[in-house]
């Protein structure tokens, strides 16, 4: 049976969660393709990591999210996310440093 991006479906946060991360409790969405875009593009990187999404009875961690969005099938316009400040931050340190 394929896949259905028209399905609703709900995301989950980590879990167990050592500090609480704003901005982040579960959620229910239309279509799971909503939820696998909200998920990738703006949900941040410690967020993702250990949520899970579940589509009827499937769920899916982080890696199938992330199958799920770079599928040829995923339907909505992706986005490129923004690249992280600090992880830019820290390439000009280290060239100013060589």
């Amino acid at each position: 049976m394929a896949f259905s991006f028209n399905t609703a479906a709900e995301l989950f946060p980590a879990a167990i969660r050592k500090k609480k991360r704003a901005g982040f409790a579960y959620r229910r969405f239309g279509t799971a393709a909503e939820a696998v875009r909200f998920a990738i593009e703006e949900l941040p990187a410690d967020s993702l990591n250990g949520a899970y999404l579940q589509v009827d009875e499937a769920r899916f961690d982080q890696m199938g999210i992330r199958s799920l969005y770079e599928s040829k099938d995923f339907p909505l316009p992706r986005r490129l996310r923004a690249p992280q400040p600090a992880a830019a931050d820290q390439g000009k340190a280290d060239d100013k440093a060589a």
